[in-house]
């Protein structure tokens, strides 16, 4: 089996770049190397920091740059050139359509994986260049495969297409051993880059709100989708005492942080599957969100709370905080449950299904 995966972000997190963000890039490192672990060949197109036909392993996955020049037939030609059976893409993008157009000429079959759930909604799926949203809906209507994250993205998706979709589990680094709440520093976490639909405003009035819990900030600006007022929140959070801001951190310090923590926060009003849900049930540390609960499943298993708005989540807060012990029980069924459902095989499996399915 021969897998490419069209996304040169990907290449930072697969190097140990400190300077990597971004969840879906995440994703796609994770089970790129869980791929090439089950044996299968794994190749990643990359524009840099590669020279044109520069290859590099990382892992077992190999890093090709891709060609200069106009970038649709760069990836034409490396498709041609590469010859895999899948190919994977990525999060909604207006070159998506003419890029699965040239697999088809090439003989390649395509793979898209939503990874936030406006992607089911061509008209509303794009961050940029938003009017060519006609191209990306090619995209979804050409795939051989549609992969979704959660059942609420498979409802979202046209009936037209749902026959060949299929819910996709997104994969977490296990971990060994995780640190006993009763050992742990009581602050709370929130983690994301500065978009708009992660609602930094909102951390900001329940920290205002809430002088005696102590939050630790990590996410710097984003280039795009950024809040109007982006400076402003920055100076806010940084005007709290009881928030300590710090603005973009590297992904392993990240995950020290998270693993540290009393539990994560999310203010988010928009999302797909949050990989750093994931990444705080690995470390067994329970997740409060206002909103967000994709297919109810912090409700369910009972993996933190879900709170509606910001006067319930400063006591939700308070109560995990004050009790060490409930927050172990929560750990246990996190890592129960991230092991079960989001590891390298479970990926692996749920992947296998989908294409021989196809």
């Amino acid at each position: 089996m021969k897998v490419v995966h069209m996304d040169d972000r990907v290449y930072a997190y697969a190097s140990g770049n400190p300077n990597a963000n971004g969840g879906s890039e995440r994703y796609q490192w994770l089970l790129a190397r869980a791929q090439a672990a089950a044996g299968w060949s794994v190749v990643v197109a990359v524009q840099e920091p590669l020279r044109p036909g520069e290859r590099h392993v990382i892992e077992g996955v190999e890093f090709v740059g891709l060609d200069e020049g106009q970038i649709l037939l760069a990836w034409y030609r490396f498709l041609t050139s590469e010859r895999p059976q899948w190919c994977v893409l990525q999060c909604a993008n207006h070159l998506w359509g003419p890029v699965v157009a040239a697999a088809r000429l090439a003989g390649v079959r395509t793979i898209f994986s939503a990874m936030y759930d406006a992607d089911m909604r061509p008209r509303h799926a794009l961050f940029l260049r938003q009017r060519w949203w006609p191209l990306y809906a090619w995209c979804l209507s050409w795939s051989d495969r549609i992969f979704v994250q959660h059942g609420g993205q498979m409802s979202q998706l046209s009936t037209r297409w749902r026959a060949k979709a299929s819910v996709f589990p997104g994969i977490v680094e296990q971990t060994l051993a995780v640190k006993p709440h009763s050992e742990r520093a009581n602050y709370v976490v929130w983690v994301g880059i500065m978009r708009d639909h992660k609602r930094p405003d909102r951390l900001i009035e329940i920290a205002r709100n809430a002088p005696d819990i102590q939050f630790i900030v990590c996410g710097g600006p984003a280039t795009f989708r950024a809040p109007a007022n982006g400076e402003q929140i920055v100076s806010a959070l940084r005007a709290l005492p009881n928030v300590d801001y710090r603005g973009h951190v590297a992904p392993d310090k990240v995950l020290c942080v998270i693993a540290g923590a009393s539990l994560l926060l999310s203010t988010s009003d928009k999302e797909g599957f949050p990989s750093v849900f994931l990444e705080a049930w690995a470390s067994g540390t329970p997740v409060v969100s206002l909103e967000i609960d994709p297919d109810q499943i912090i409700q369910r298993y009972g993996l933190g709370a879900v709170s509606g708005n910001m006067e319930s989540a400063i006591e939700d807060i308070r109560a995990l905080i004050n009790s060490p012990s409930r927050r172990d029980e929560i750990a246990a069924r996190a890592r129960r449950y991230v092991n079960q459902t989001h590891s390298d095989a479970a990926a692996i499996e749920a992947f296998t299904s989908a294409i021989r399915e196809s």
